[in-house]
């Protein structure tokens, strides 16, 4: 299945509310990632990922639609040459490695656009899908933190995934 990597927009309301606003979604997700997702959810969002140049948060799409997003978060003081990787996709789209390539090719732009020799991500132990998708773009695992997530009242494993540039 095709998909791109594109900045957002305000167009893309609608459809981010849409897939975003699902528990299946919302479950592995930082708090920050609101369920349910509203409309003033979505408007906030979007507002705050086209605030940077170079974008460092990018729409999905797929069919015509924002389907799921990806980020990169730049660190800062000592971990300056590091940056942190979050994304989802939408429930439909799983399981077709749409994921794992948006992934790689998040990478290639971040390791372009910003001086980072190392990029991270932190999904839930229990995230099976995610920890295979970011296998499958090169990540290796770090780390495994147990019960470090609070989320909906439970204790969750935190892994650390990473991949590096050579230096």
């Amino acid at each position: 299945m095709e998909y791109k990597l594109r900045p957002w927009k305000i167009e893309d309301l609608d459809s981010l509310v849409k897939y975003a606003n699902n528990n299946n979604v919302a479950k592995t997700m930082s708090d920050v990632f609101p369920h349910p997702y509203y409309e003033e959810n979505g408007k906030a969002f979007i507002e705050f990922a086209t605030k940077v140049s170079p974008a460092n948060i990018l729409a999905i799409e797929i069919n015509g639609e924002a389907a799921g997003g990806i980020g990169i978060h730049p660190q800062g003081d000592i971990y300056r040459k590091n940056a942190e990787l979050g994304y989802w996709l939408a429930e439909p789209y799983w399981n077709r490695g749409i994921i794992s390539k948006a992934i790689a090719e998040m990478v290639t732009y971040a390791f372009a656009n910003w001086d980072l020799t190392r990029i991270y991500a932190r999904p839930f132990g229990s995230n099976k899908g995610s920890q295979k998708a970011l296998e499958k773009a090169g990540f290796k695992l770090e780390a495994q933190l147990p019960k470090t997530f609070f989320k909906n009242g439970e204790y969750f494993d935190e892994l650390i995934y990473a991949i590096r540039r050579e230096v």
